[in-house]
């Protein structure tokens, strides 16, 4: 039998480069940004619920920003994890869907989510959309992360 030669994108025995390991590196950060946001996303969702009761016991005009004082904090702070997100996914360079969809979710969490909160407060449809929106947000983020547990680092 006959040995076949090593082609060029065959990596093994090779040690790996600065930029293989950067890549390796960033990819595990994507795997656990993604984590990290899945669990604040399920946080985000008892902080709504949250907010929604104590505006229940106490009234809308008294308590409204109050209310919801932490879900807007973290929804914010979602909005940083995306960013970090697509900045790892670009660096990582896991495919260009997972890419795609990373911008996505920085979209929709970082402006979307703002715009559709704020007509909320006048018409309630798009307080619904908001919250549609935010399932759509995991649902992308759960799909990523589903994706990087399938595909070895």
């Amino acid at each position: 039998m006959t040995q076949k030669p090593a082609l060029a994108t065959d990596t093994h025995g090779v040690p790996p480069t600065r930029a293989t390991s950067l890549r390796r590196a960033a990819f595990l950060g994507y795997r656990w940004a993604l984590a990290a946001f899945l669990l604040s996303g399920v946080a985000q969702i008892f902080l709504a619920g949250l907010g929604v009761f104590r505006l229940q016991g106490h009234g809308l005009v008294a308590d409204g920003d109050t209310a919801f004082a932490a879900h807007r904090a973290l929804g914010f702070t979602m909005a940083g994890i995306a960013l970090l997100i697509l900045v790892l996914a670009v660096t990582a360079r896991p495919g260009a869907r997972p890419i795609a969809l990373s911008a996505v979710l920085v979209v929709l969490t970082s402006f979307m989510q703002s715009l559709l909160a704020g007509l909320g407060d006048n018409h309630a449809i798009y307080g619904g959309l908001h919250a549609l929106d935010g399932l759509l947000i995991l649902g992308i983020a759960g799909y990523l992360y589903v994706r990087t547990r399938q595909r070895r680092s």
